[in-house]
């Protein structure tokens, strides 16, 4: 039975639309706000009985970088457990919505329910407003959503996100980090999160430049993934062996799309090409150096240097 109360029906009453009172009668377009009303209980806050940082697998790096035109943003696929491989083809970046995207770091299930929310509360300000939010709005509404799970982060259990989208006012791509307060902070140029982030960054910085086009900038972006992977255990590089690749996103103006696994793989390819010759070229290198050096006899047997 519907509940009802003396004045009239309850809120959970449908209406001529089939929409229950409290969601026709909300005060505010924000979806989290209301659900935080009306149901708290299925928030991810609601977990913070919750005491298991150690054995929940964490999403690991994800690289953003602008281009002349828009914005890239990418991620590896394998999420850990301690120092456990737990899955080994995770998908950590998504569609928010047609002019923006989201990657997650930090523990996997709070934030694969995180992006779902974030995602309800876009659309349903859509519903209500009739009109797409802010750029910014967006930046804003996820920080709100951050610092909710608070509770769980002091807990261990962080979420750590990286937002981008195109700005339809600037007409520029944007990237966006974040604190586990929820606090939100622009980045210009290029960001990493997660547990490769460093060695990722450093790539970013060797290789960004201005005016990126965007095929220049998803090879960056590629590398950068798998200059982590080689020094980070927790980040996974691009895998042939078993066809598992990252997943990248390009958003511009005409919205956002997917880069395919085929486009991934080609540039994967070239990276580790590259690599491979470098590496060959060191050893060269070494060899010939120490063909040099006994030659002209300046090396003992030992290795040491003869007065």
């Amino acid at each position: 039975m519907t509940p009802q109360t003396a004045g009239g029906p309850g809120p959970a009453a449908p209406g001529p639309d089939g929409l229950p009172l409290a969601y026709r009668t909300a005060a505010t377009s924000s979806f989290w706000e209301l659900v935080t009303t009306r149901s708290p209980a299925v928030l991810p806050d609601g977990l913070r009985a919750l005491d298991a940082a150690g054995s929940v697998p964490h999403a690991t790096t994800i690289v953003a970088l602008v281009f002349d035109g828009g914005v890239v943003l990418a991620g590896d696929r394998r999420a850990t457990m301690g120092s456990v491989i737990a899955h080994r083809e995770m998908e950590k970046v998504f569609e928010a919505d047609r002019y923006s995207a989201i990657g997650i770091a930090g523990s996997a299930g709070i934030a694969l329910e995180l992006v779902r929310l974030f995602q309800l509360e876009l659309e349903h300000y859509e519903k209500i407003e009739g009109t797409l939010l802010s750029l910014d709005g967006k930046a804003n509404r996820l920080g709100t959503m951050l610092r909710g799970n608070l509770g769980l982060a002091l807990q261990g259990l962080a979420v750590l996100p990286l937002f981008v989208g195109y700005d339809l006012t600037r007409r520029t791509g944007r990237i966006f980090s974040y604190d586990v307060t929820g606090g939100r902070y622009e980045e210009h140029e290029h960001h990493s999160v997660g547990s490769g982030s460093l060695f990722a960054r450093g790539a970013l910085k060797r290789l960004w430049r201005p005016g990126l086009d965007a095929a220049t900038a998803v090879a960056v972006a590629v590398e950068a993934l798998a200059d982590a992977a080689e020094d980070d255990s927790a980040t996974g590089g691009p895998d042939a062996l078993r066809g598992i690749w990252p997943i990248v996103t390009v958003v511009t103006a005409e919205g956002q799309r997917r880069v395919t696994e085929a486009e991934i793989q080609a540039i994967a390819a070239r990276v580790e090409a590259a690599r491979a010759q470098r590496a060959r070229d060191s050893r060269a290198a070494r060899t010939a150096a120490a063909d040099d050096a006994a030659a002209t006899g300046t090396v003992g047997l030992e290795g040491e240097e003869r007065p």
